[in-house]
């Protein structure tokens, strides 16, 4: 996905669609400038970041033996990004790790969720983590999220920290900081 074309723009859109919380009035423009940031984003890791650092993954709907074949950006139905980072915060619960892989933006479509979308995007996850040599892959979600706190932990995940109590105070929902230690072998 080096350059902007119909794939990047279904990628921001998928993760918009995931992210983007409602509003009142206007709804449709805060969404598609909202959409617009995701995606500005997205342009920028890709056009800025080492290949062994950033990545972008996607999951794909299978093709129907009975239905027309779309272009292969509309069978995109999930995304997650993976960023190799060290951030001191999350490397002190981390056992001898100078930087990790974080996984982030995962977002399914409505209508793929509960069909182990979302694992297969963690798995791919574990995959690049392997292939790149981390020993450690995190992530964060809201305390509050059972649902992906639930996938999350039959992962592998755990919980090693959480967002202070003040920041509810100030109108943020809380997180929690989740850790995967990955089976890196010398012989790979």
């Amino acid at each position: 996905m080096a350059r902007v074309g119909e794939e990047m723009r279904r990628v921001a859109q998928v993760q918009a669609e995931a992210f983007h919380v409602p509003v009142a009035l206007f709804n449709d423009f805060f969404f598609d400038f909202f959409k617009a940031e995701v995606l500005s984003a997205l342009i920028y890791r890709v056009r800025n970041s080492p290949p062994d650092r950033y990545a972008c993954l996607v999951a794909e709907e299978a093709e129907a033996a009975d239905q027309p074949s779309k272009a292969p950006y509309e069978k995109i139905v999930g995304v997650v990004d993976c960023t190799v980072q060290d951030e001191d915060g999350i490397l002190k619960h981390l056992r001898g790790a100078d930087e990790y892989l974080y996984v982030s933006g995962i977002a399914v479509l409505p209508p793929f969720r509960r069909r182990k979308v979302g694992t297969a995007l963690l798995k791919a996850c574990e995959a690049l983590g392997l292939q790149w040599r981390h020993v450690f892959m995190v992530l964060r979600a809201y305390e509050d999220d059972d649902g992906a706190r639930g996938l999350y932990s039959k992962a592998g995940y755990r919980v090693v920290s959480r967002d202070p109590d003040w920041v509810s105070w100030v109108g943020r929902r809380r997180r929690v900081v989740m850790v995967k230690e990955l089976p890196v072998h010398d012989d790979q």
